[in-house]
């Protein structure tokens, strides 16, 4: 099989590019889970927070947003001692921060995917070199959280957002998965 050109051997990467980037995703659960990944990921492989996932879904009450917006300093300093999740203070706060910016709005779905006019932006790249690390569409939602009370979210880390939650389909044309999320 043919993939996009980040996606390399490992088998949980591998698995990853398959059935999940990229795929459309509405589920607010899940897109909460997602952004808040994305911000670990600052500074970060995708692949270092992929291996990590299941860590932090234990760690972080399965991503509940109404537990985490009460996670007092304690459990934050808790989570510092954990040695199986990115240990940084900052992006540990961001969890506490984003779960009540998340919970204050009333329809963070709707929010999210306002940025792509609700529907799937499909980009038909043929090279690595063509695939923006930003645009304007994840500049304006960067904006639109950082007012809402979000942190750890710039525009890189929303673009990245947007590329795994298939908002936008960023499958180069040479990958297989291509043809099957280009439609």
């Amino acid at each position: 099989m043919t993939r996009c050109f980040w996606c390399n051997e490992d088998p949980l990467y591998i698995a990853y590019h398959d059935h999940e980037w990229g795929v459309p995703l509405r589920d607010a659960h899940r897109l909460f889970e997602l952004l808040l990944l994305e911000g670990f990921q600052a500074g970060l492989s995708w692949i270092t927070i992929l291996k990590r996932r299941a860590r932090y879904r234990e760690v972080l009450f399965g991503f509940d947003a109404p537990r985490l917006a009460q996670l007092t300093d304690a459990e934050i300093e808790a989570l510092m001692q954990d040695a199986t999740i990115i240990r940084n203070r900052l992006k540990l706060n961001a969890v506490r921060t984003n779960a009540r910016a998340w919970l204050a709005l009333p329809d963070p779905v709707g929010l999210l995917w306002s940025f792509v006019d609700g529907t799937p932006k499909i980009n038909h790249f043929k090279d690595r070199s063509e695939v923006p690390a930003i645009t304007p569409e994840a500049q304006a939602m960067s904006k639109a959280l950082k007012k809402a009370g979000f942190t750890f979210v710039g525009p890189t880390i929303c673009y990245a957002f947007m590329q795994a939650s298939g908002m936008v389909m960023d499958h180069t044309t040479d990958c297989d998965r291509y043809p099957v999320l280009s439609r």
